[in-house]
């Protein structure tokens, strides 16, 4: 009975730093009567017809089925947007 340690290919990783994004993520919207407004929890937005939609999500993939919705702008308002 040969009871010597074999190597069963499995090699385990670990991290060695913290998350990309350790706080949860915002962006800035700039409207066009120059006000700001920062949406928190954000991590994605894209357009829905004539609004522009944030969406948040606690699970590292951007924009899928279980993103919330965060908050919407009428698209013509906006004049930018900045990720913080």
């Amino acid at each position: 009975m040969d009871n010597s340690l074999k190597d069963t290919g499995l090699h385990l990783w670990r991290r060695t730093g913290g998350l990309s994004h350790d706080t949860g993520m915002a962006f800035e919207i700039t409207l066009t009567d120059e006000t700001t407004e920062q949406v928190d929890g954000a991590d994605s937005y894209t357009l829905e017809g004539p609004l522009t939609t944030f969406y948040g999500n606690d699970r590292p993939r951007p924009l899928d089925s279980w993103s919330i919705k965060v908050a919407s702008y009428r698209t013509e308002r906006i004049t930018r947007i900045r990720r913080l």
